[in-house]
C-alpha cells in the first residue's frame, strides 16, 4: 500500500485523524503569530514557564478526575500568566526570577500531585504524554476540538484587531505609551492570549515543548525577512507547514507527534538559517 492510499485511509477510517488534522494548523497558526511578537519583546521565556503551570494544572485535573478537562487547565494557566505579568512588574522580583519561581514550582508540585494522589495504574504514561505530547492531539474528545477551533479563531480575531497595537508595544512600549497607548491593557491582552496559546499548544507537542512551537518558526521567519508583517506571515506559513508535516509522519510512522513536529522545525529553522546567510553574502 503506497503512502498517501495509507494516509487515506487513516483520515477516512478514523475520526480522531480527521480532528487532529483540524485542530493542528490551527493550533501552530495560533502560535506562531505571538511567537515574533515575544521573541522581539525577549519574552520567549514566559511560554516555558506557562507550559510548566499547565502540567501542574493538568496534575490537579487528573486527582480531581477531570483530565480532560481543558476549561479547567485554560483558567488557572491565564490567571498565572496574569500574576507573572504583574509580579514581573515587581522591583522585588524581576520578570525572569517571576518566570522561574512559577515554573520550577509548578512543575514540581504537579509530579508531587500525581505521585500523591494519582489512580492512575500508568502513571509513567500518563506524565510522559503531558510533558512531550505523545499522542495527545489524537485522544481530543469533540468537545475539546470545538473548543481548539472556538478559541484558535478568537485568537486570530485578537491578532487582527489589534494588530497596530501589539506592532506599537512589541517594537517601542516606550513610546506606545507616549502616543497615549494603554501599554499595559495590551500587554496583559498578550499575557491571556499566550495562556491560551500555551493550553492549545499543550495538546499538539506537550508541555516541555511549547516553547520550540512558539518560537522556532519566528526565528525561521527572522532569518530571511526584517520587517514586522513580513516576519509574521512568513512564520505563519511555515508553523502550519511543519506541524502538519511532522502530524502525517507521525501518523505514518508512528513516532511521538509532539517531537516529530519539532524535528521539522528544527530542520526548517537551519534551512532559512542558511538562506538567510547566502541572502547576506550576495548583498555584501
Amino acid at each position: 500500500m503506497g503512502i498517501w492510499e495509507q494516509l487515506s485511509q487513516y483520515i477516512t477510517q478514523y475520526s480522531f485523524v480527521r480532528n487532529a488534522l483540524i485542530v493542528c494548523p490551527l493550533i501552530a497558526l495560533c502560535s506562531s503569530l505571538l511567537g515574533v511578537t515575544l521573541v522581539l519583546k525577549r519574552f520567549s521565556f514566559i511560554g516555558d514557564g506557562l507550559s510548566h503551570v499547565a502540567f501542574g494544572a493538568m496534575a490537579v485535573a487528573s486527582v480531581l478526575n477531570l483530565t480532560k478537562d481543558m476549561p479547567l487547565v485554560l483558567a488557572i494557566t491565564i490567571l498565572c500568566a496574569v500574576l507573572l505579568l504583574r509580579v514581573g512588574q515587581n522591583a522585588k522580583i524581576k520578570g525572569d526570577a517571576a518566570v522561574a519561581m512559577v515554573s520550577v514550582g509548578a512543575l514540581a508540585i504537579g509530579y508531587l500531585i500525581l505521585n500523591l494522589f494519582s489512580n492512575s495504574g500508568n502513571l509513567s504514561g500518563d506524565v510522559c504524554s503531558t510533558l512531550f505530547g505523545s499522542q495527545s492531539i489524537l485522544t481530543l474528545r469533540p468537545s475539546n476540538v470545538w473548543l481548539c477551533i472556538v478559541l484558535s479563531v478568537t485568537v486570530v480575531i485578537i491578532f487582527v484587531l489589534f494588530y497596530n497595537k501589539i506592532f506599537a508595544v512589541t517594537f517601542d512600549e516606550n513610546f506606545a505609551r507616549a502616543t497615549g497607548t494603554r501599554a499595559g491593557a495590551y500587554n496583559l491582552l498578550i499575557a491571556v492570549v499566550v495562556g491560551v496559546i500555551i493550553v492549545l499548544a499543550m495538546n499538539l507537542v506537550g508541555s516541555l515543548l511549547i516553547s520550540a512551537l512558539v518560537i522556532f518558526p519566528a526565528l525561521s521567519a527572522m532569518r530571511v525577512y526584517k520587517r514586522f508583517l513580513s516576519v509574521t506571515i512568513c512564520s505563519a506559513v511555515i508553523s502550519v507547514i511543519c506541524a502538519l508535516t511532522g502530524m502525517l509522519i507521525a501518523i505514518l510512522a508512528d513516532t511521538p507527534v509532539g517531537s516529530t513536529i519539532v524535528a521539522i522545525d528544527i530542520l526548517v529553522f537551519l534551512i532559512f538559517s542558511l538562506i538567510g546567510a547566502l541572502t547576506g553574502m550576495r548583498r555584501r
